[in-house]
């Protein structure tokens, strides 16, 4: 139990971090927008797919290898395993970045950036960086260090979206009247975006230089061991992200009209930022989720290891459906977080909610191979779905456009969830409590469709509305009690 507490703090302090950084970009959303034509807003969300699965391929599994190896019975010196990964992860990310600049001419021309190589080698730099960057955030996150953690994520957020606001709103009217004109040019549009970015993960990476500065010890075979570790964790990787990613880099190719596609991927793109709350939860999870459960599985024997898997299982899916219904009831306000011209995408959002929800208890279910170093299935599943994923895309995306994608990844995930949990039942049981999950999954979804169907059906004030979404959120809340026993003050709702 004191484990699960601790896993329940560290999840509150980078959840924190997570929930107020991504918040603070979510922001940026709506001045994204209604500055930029949806087509524009079309490039930025292609040129962020490209760089999410980037970014995989450069961290190849290291972050979740570290934790492995750092809690490893053969290799007791968990800085050498530090400094080892660190060293590889430097050199691979040096030699993309050179790479980038070399030929950024040519992969301007791939993403559909012709003419603007400024676009690719800025952001090839500043993904060079953030994964160099993601072994000294490992680092902290294993030494228990969740405040310097959140502190130096949302600094960087923080220039992040400063420097947005900065070129895309201040710097044109200050080059309107004369100031800083040398800074500013129509022609570069949302390369602003990207140059604050690329700062801002240089300013990090300078932030974390006490994470740097250590006894460095490389070791060779470690290395081959921990690569070796980590490959089936960088096709899981890659594959996942290519689930989350590859039908943005696709819907340009499946439309046959350029300029609808481009649109199209901007509505897609900027509704599925709704979603991004679903996310920010499974993330701030993620997070405290894989320190803990290699502890659990080093310090716990047996089944009382496996009782805190099947508690952490449990509340992620009473928070997520609660986070999944908080949204959906708020829709009518969290809407306005994009511009009216892209209303037209909303309905994405319960599917891409839900899709996300699917892939967090996937994330759960993925305890019993990294624990018993089976990360190959791992990859299996995820190969899966991406299967999954293209099938559906290639079938539904010329018929009905962005809803295809969004329904891609509902099935993709579904899937991927559900084979690694029949597989998991007989390679690694673990007792999950799947009848109280499917009870809270379908009195989420049962107590949102009840509300749905009132709004579509009647004619309510909008006040009497707005009371009936308030009273399902506290309903869902209050059956979470009844069922959990949960003692509120001195009163004792009894199961």
């Amino acid at each position: 139990m004191a484990g699960l507490k601790s896993l329940a703090k560290d999840t509150a302090v980078y959840g924190m971090s997570s929930i107020v950084g991504r918040f603070l970009n979510w922001c940026l959303v709506p001045m994204y927008t209604h500055v930029f034509p949806d087509e524009q807003y079309g490039v930025v969300t292609l040129v962020y797919s490209v760089v999410a699965l980037l970014l995989v391929c450069l961290t190849y599994g290291m972050e979740t290898g570290f934790f492995r190896f750092a809690n490893h019975e053969r290799w007791k010196d968990s800085l050498q395993v530090y400094t080892t990964a660190l060293t590889a992860l430097g050199c691979s990310s040096i030699l993309f970045a050179v790479i980038t600049l070399i030929f950024s001419d040519f992969f301007a021309g791939l993403i559909d950036c012709a003419g603007h190589p400024s676009y690719v080698w800025m952001m090839g730099f500043a993904v060079s960086i953030d994964a160099f960057a993601s072994l000294p955030f490992a680092y902290l996150r294993y030494k228990r260090r969740p405040m310097r953690f959140a502190t130096l994520k949302l600094v960087g957020i923080g220039i992040n979206i400063g420097l947005n606001i900065f070129f895309i709103l201040l710097l044109p009217r200050l080059a309107s009247v004369g100031i800083l004109t040398w800074m500013w040019s129509d022609d570069f549009g949302v390369g602003y975006i990207f140059l604050a970015n690329m700062i801002a993960s240089v300013v990090t990476l300078f932030l974390l230089l006490p994470e740097l500065k250590l006894k460095w010890s490389f070791c060779g075979t470690l290395l081959r061991e921990m690569l070796v570790y980590s490959f089936p964790l960088l096709v899981l990787g890659l594959a996942g992200i290519m689930n989350q990613s590859i039908d943005k880099i696709l819907y340009p190719l499946l439309v046959s009209d350029k300029a609808e596609a481009m649109s199209g991927l901007g509505i897609y793109g900027a509704n599925y930022k709704i979603a991004i709350i679903m996310v920010m939860f499974i993330q701030a999870f993620r997070f405290a989720y894989e320190p803990y459960i290699f502890s659990q599985h080093k310090n716990q024997a047996g089944d009382r290891s496996k009782e805190g898997y099947v508690q952490a299982m449990k509340w992620y899916v009473i928070f997520g459906m609660l986070i999944f219904l908080g949204v959906m009831e708020m829709m009518d306000v969290v809407k306005w977080f994009i511009a009216p011209s892209y209303f037209s995408g909303l309905r994405v959002v319960p599917i891409i909610m839900i899709a996300e929800f699917f892939f967090g208890v996937f994330f759960n279910l993925s305890v019993w191979y990294k624990v018993t170093d089976r990360t190959i299935y791992g990859t299996w599943f995820s190969i899966l779905g991406l299967v999954v994923t293209l099938a559906m895309n290639f079938v539904l995306v010329p018929a009905i456009g962005y809803m295809g994608c969004a329904w891609a990844a509902l099935c993709c995930y579904g899937v991927m969830m559900f084979a690694s949990w029949i597989v998991g039942r007989r390679k690694y049981p673990i007792g999950y409590d799947v009848r109280s999950a499917l009870f809270y999954f379908v009195a989420g979804i049962g107590i949102w469709g009840v509300t749905s169907l009132l709004q579509s059906f009647t004619n309510m004030p909008d006040i009497v509305l707005w009371g009936l979404r308030i009273i399902a959120i506290f309903t869902y809340i209050w059956i979470v009690f009844v069922k959990e026993g949960i003692r509120l003050s001195r009163i004792t709702i009894k199961k």
